[in-house]
Formats: structure tokens, C-alpha cells, sequence
């Protein structure tokens, strides 16, 4: 199981790279420590929402990119499904990171995101930083896709933190938006802090 703030679960699987058409094993530790990892859990290849999360991530790869971050979509089908749905989903063409197959759905349990009823992954996002570390998940229905500007937004966040210690972002923070220094001086006074 998971917690934030504390050590990701190792993993290891296989990934179907899109760039390079090759099959390729990918660990937690394949990542460098100079690197953001973004897993994106989606429940199935062939299905509807699911194409429509991957190209809107694919999208804002660069700005991903540009935060040292590793977007790895990940699913419980397999490699071979993986290359046949990219190859068909018109969505697809062009996609620029890999799609991992946790066709055993172990690390899905491990997680507490697989669905024992349909065999498939929930909707969940983890953000894991540059030291393997677990800083932000979003789980959501089955029912609705995702918006890869807020996870991009809480990843600019992330790594602003994590850049100017003793700082902190408030609600809806984005990039160049005013920041907080936690003290005793501005509690019940954050409205007039923010103004400021």
C-alpha cells in the first residue's frame, strides 16, 4: 500500500515505447534521480475515456518534460495490446512515453487500485519525486477523464516546494502566483498575506 510522503513501491514491468516500437522492462530505479515520475493508471486499451487522458497528457509532454518528469501510463493489458491500440487509436499517433502492462494487476494490488470485479486498474495518478518518494495521488471514477493541466499544475507546485523550503502554495497555485510562509504572525490573517 501507499503513503504519501514516504517511499514508493518498487516495481518492475514490462512497457511497450511507442518512439522506438520496442518492448522494454522498466523499474522505479530506471528512473534517475534527476527525474519526477508521473504513473498513470487507466483502467483498459480500446476503450473511451482511456485515448482521450493519454493524448491530453501527451499534449503537455514538453511542459512535463521541461519539469524533469517521466510520464509512464500504465494499464493490466499487455505489451502486445498496448502496440496493437496505438497502432489503431487515430488518438494515439504520435505518442511520446511509454505504456506499462501490469497485465497480473500485482502492482495495481498492491496499490489498492484494482478492481477484483473487471480485472482492470482505477483511474489514479501518483507523482513520485526525484528520490522515489510519494508525493501526490488522485483517484477518480471510472466514469470521467482526467485533466493533465492539473496534474502538471500540482507537479509545478510539487517541485516549487521542493525547491524553496519553508514555502507553500495555496489553493489553485500556479507558476509566478503568490506562495505562503508558514507562521504564527498570519494565521487568521492569510486573506490580507495573499493581498499583499
Amino acid at each position: 500500500m501507499f503513503q504519501i510522503d514516504k517511499k514508493f513501491p518498487h516495481f518492475s514491468l514490462e512497457t511497450y515505447n511507442p518512439k522506438n516500437e520496442e518492448i522494454e522492462r522498466i523499474s522505479l530505479d530506471n528512473f534517475s534521480k534527476k527525474e519526477w515520475v508521473i504513473l498513470f493508471f487507466y483502467p483498459a486499451d480500446f476503450t473511451f475515456i482511456c485515448p482521450t487522458e493519454l493524448l491530453d497528457l501527451n499534449k503537455k509532454y514538453d511542459e512535463f518534460k521541461k519539469l524533469k518528469a517521466e510520464i509512464m501510463a500504465v494499464s493490466t493489458d499487455t505489451v502486445y495490446t498496448h502496440k496493437a491500440w496505438v497502432e489503431t487509436e487515430q488518438l494515439l499517433a504520435g505518442l511520446r512515453y511509454s505504456i506499462a502492462a501490469d497485465h497480473n494487476g500485482k502492482l495495481s494490488r498492491e496499490l489498492g487500485i484494482y478492481d477484483e470485479n473487471n480485472g482492470m486498474a482505477q483511474r489514479a495518478v501518483f507523482i513520485i519525486d526525484k528520490g522515489g518518494i510519494l508525493r501526490a495521488i488522485e483517484i477518480v471514477s471510472d466514469n470521467i477523464g482526467r485533466n493533465a493541466s492539473e496534474i502538471l499544475r500540482k507537479l509545478k507546485a510539487l517541485d516549487f516546494v521542493e525547491k524553496n523550503p519553508g514555502l507553500v502554495c495555496p489553493a489553485n497555485w500556479d507558476e509566478g502566483e503568490k506562495t505562503l510562509k508558514p507562521s504564527i504572525k498570519i494565521a487568521g490573517k492569510v486573506g490580507k498575506e495573499l493581498e499583499e
